[in-house]
């Protein structure tokens, strides 16, 4: 059976915070909360727990000017969580930097591929 081929995935931190540096794994849990409008949904659809997801919305909140994600407790309506314009723009620009960086790597990338085994 043949292997897969490898892919190259990119990994950009924004190193300054140190342990809380923004990087791909918050730029996930930023996509599942604006897809589903839950910190629960998404840490669920991440397999991580709901403490570990609210630590690091807490992370993001404080490493920006302004907050990403607001929440809003439960009651009646049951709550929820969103992205703040503030949120989008540094997903949207996260997202658009690991474009860029596929893009200026995929030439070196398909040579160094077929070097391997």
């Amino acid at each position: 059976m043949p292997r897969p081929a490898p892919a190259l995935e990119p990994r950009l931190r924004f190193p300054h915070a140190g342990p809380d540096a923004f990087g791909p794994g918050k730029a996930e849990l930023l996509r599942h909360i604006a897809a589903t409008g839950s910190i629960r949904t998404a840490a669920t659809e991440l397999g991580m727990s709901y403490n570990r997801a609210w630590q690091l919305v807490t992370a993001m909140n404080a490493l920006f000017r302004d907050p990403l994600v607001t929440v809003t407790r439960g009651g009646g309506t049951g709550g929820g969580a969103a992205l703040t314009p503030l949120g989008e723009e540094v997903l949207t620009r996260y997202t658009r930097m690991e474009e860029a960086a596929r893009t200026a790597t995929r030439a070196d990338w398909t040579a160094l591929t077929r070097l391997l085994r």
